[in-house]
Formats: C-alpha cells, sequence, structure tokens
C-alpha cells in the first residue's frame, strides 16, 4: 500500500498567518459603513482574497488609493514603498501595517545603509512586490542593484573596494543565494552582507527537496502568483521527475498518481490548510481505491 509525505512546514508561514488575521480583525471590529481596503492582494493566493472580498475588504491598487472612500487600508504582507504609506496617508486613509516583520527588517537595514553612504545589492526577483517595496526603502540617489542569477552576478559594475550592503528577498532559494553570494564575495566589495532569507522559507526548501528525493510523485500547492510556492516546484522538480504544481484539489488528476506507491505534499506559505487538506484527503481516497 502506498503512503503520503506531508511536509510538517507546509502551508502559512508566520508573516501570511498574520497578515490574515490583520485582516479578519479589522473586518470584525469596523461598523458596516467604514470601508476596508488591501493595498494589493495580502497574500498571494486567490482563494483567501476572493474570500475577503465577499467579506467586504477590497483591494485597491496605487492608481484607485485616492479615488475610493477614505478608509482603514491593511497593508499586505509583501509590504510597501515609503512613498505609498505617504501617499496612503495624504488621501486620508487610516494604515494598518502587515508587512511581514522579517521583510521589514530588510527595510530598516537598506535605507539605514543606503543612508551610511552604501551601495544596495538585493538578491531577488525585481517584479515582486516584496523587493518592489524594499526598493522603496532605499535613500533616494543611491545606486542599488537588483540580481536573481550567476549571469547577473559576474556581471555586476561596482568598482572593487566600494561599500555594498547585501541583502535578499525573503522567499528567494537558500541554495542559490550561497552561490551568488560565493561569486560576490570575490569582487573585493568592502561588504556588509546579511541573508535575510526567513527560516521558514529554508526549513521549507530543505523539507520538499528531502521528500520530493524518496518519492514517486511530488505535489506542490500554491496560487500561480506565489514566488515561494514556484521557488518550491523548481527545487522538487530537480528531485523529483513527476513534480506537480496545483493550486487546489480540483487540479489534481488524479491518473498521475493512479499506480504510484509514495506521494510527497508540500505547500507554498501562502497556501490556506483547508485546500492542503482537500489534496491529501483526495490522494487518500486514490490509495484506498486501488486496494
Amino acid at each position: 500500500m502506498g503512503k503520503i509525505i506531508l511536509a510538517k512546514s507546509a502551508g502559512f508561514c508566520f508573516g501570511v498567518e498574520r497578515a490574515v488575521k490583520t485582516v479578519t480583525d479589522q473586518i470584525e471590529k469596523c461598523s458596516p459603513d467604514e470601508k476596508i481596503y488591501t493595498y494589493g492582494p495580502i497574500i498571494h493566493n486567490d482563494t483567501v482574497v476572493s474570500d475577503f472580498e465577499k467579506r467586504g475588504a477590497h483591494v485597491i491598487s496605487e492608481e484607485e488609493m485616492a479615488s475610493v472612500s477614505p478608509g482603514t487600508v491593511v497593508i499586505r504582507s509583501h509590504g510597501v514603498t515609503k512613498k505609498t504609506v505617504e501617499d496612503l496617508e495624504a488621501c486620508g486613509h487610516h494604515i494598518v501595517d502587515a508587512t511581514c516583520p522579517f521583510v521589514k527588517k530588510i527595510h530598516r537595514l537598506v535605507a539605514e545603509y543606503s543612508e551610511k553612504g552604501y551601495k544596495i545589492l538585493i538578491i531577488g526577483n525585481e517584479n515582486h512586490p516584496e523587493v518592489q517595496g524594499i526598493i522603496g526603502w532605499i535613500v533616494p540617489g543611491t545606486e542599488y542593484v537588483v540580481i536573481g542569477n550567476e549571469k547577473e552576478a559576474d556581471e555586476l559594475h561596482f568598482s572593487k573596494g566600494e561599500k555594498v550592503c547585501l541583502v535578499s528577498q525573503t522567499t528567494f532559494n537558500h541554495n542559490k543565494f550561497q552561490e551568488l553570494v560565493e561569486i560576490i564575495n570575490k569582487k573585493g566589495y568592502d561588504m556588509f552582507a546579511m541573508s535575510t532569507i526567513c527560516n521558514a522559507t529554508e526549513v521549507r526548501q530543505t523539507e520538499a527537496a528531502e521528500i520530493a528525493a524518496q518519492v514517486d510523485v511530488m505535489l506542490v500547492i500554491g496560487d500561480k502568483n506565489s514566488s515561494n510556492s514556484r521557488k518550491l516546484f523548481e527545487i522538487c522538480s530537480n528531485k523529483c521527475d513527476n513534480t506537480f504544481f496545483i493550486q487546489t484539489a480540483d487540479d489534481l488528476d488524479l491518473s498521475v498518481i493512479q499506480s504510484i506507491h509514495n506521494i510527497g505534499i508540500t505547500a507554498g506559505a501562502s497556501t490556506p490548510q483547508k485546500i492542503i487538506e482537500e489534496v491529501q484527503k483526495k490522494c487518500q481516497q486514490r490509495i484506498l481505491n486501488k486496494c
């Protein structure tokens, strides 16, 4: 009989759980005539965002902040730029900050070191909301670079001996981060470097790789827009050829586990426990039906 190995670290991380609770608390405490918004999707999960919309917490964008009625705006877990905070306040909104504390730490670091005259080097995806938010806390006029691969690390143009502050996106691949730092260390910068990948991300990635290496099929559950879920898929794919990325139990094609003995399951930091349980239950039913 086959078995299912569910990653202990699967599902909401501390920062996401905190953000979701923050929105829930605001919905419960505000009167019916008060407006509640989240600046951008509170987390990268369509199911959670859709549920909040139904309960009255609406997503607004930068373009909409001035046109909607003043209300309470919950800042998403990924964080926003300093200017965004100032603009929201100028529009008359009350701000409740649900930025992940680990992301806030990066905001403080880049602000502090850019103030000291350091150039800022960010390892991550420049288009990700978290990285865009980090950039927005760098002192204006400071030179900064975002890199995400070896080629970009090799081509770094900072001069030897320059003061450089290095940080990383909290959900970046831990092993890839180490590889890029090795390249950068050879360039002779006067560097302050800190791995700002959160511990939960490192644990989740390590556990996912270990499980993927010992199963026939690996399922990664996450939203299509979730960066950390996509990284889990990449890591698991390197260990297990039969790795599949799904958003909900409805996406699971049961034919892929038809004659499978062992199934591994992990999930991104924005994946609700309910969805994980539904996928696990569907896999268990398939195994029982085969017996």
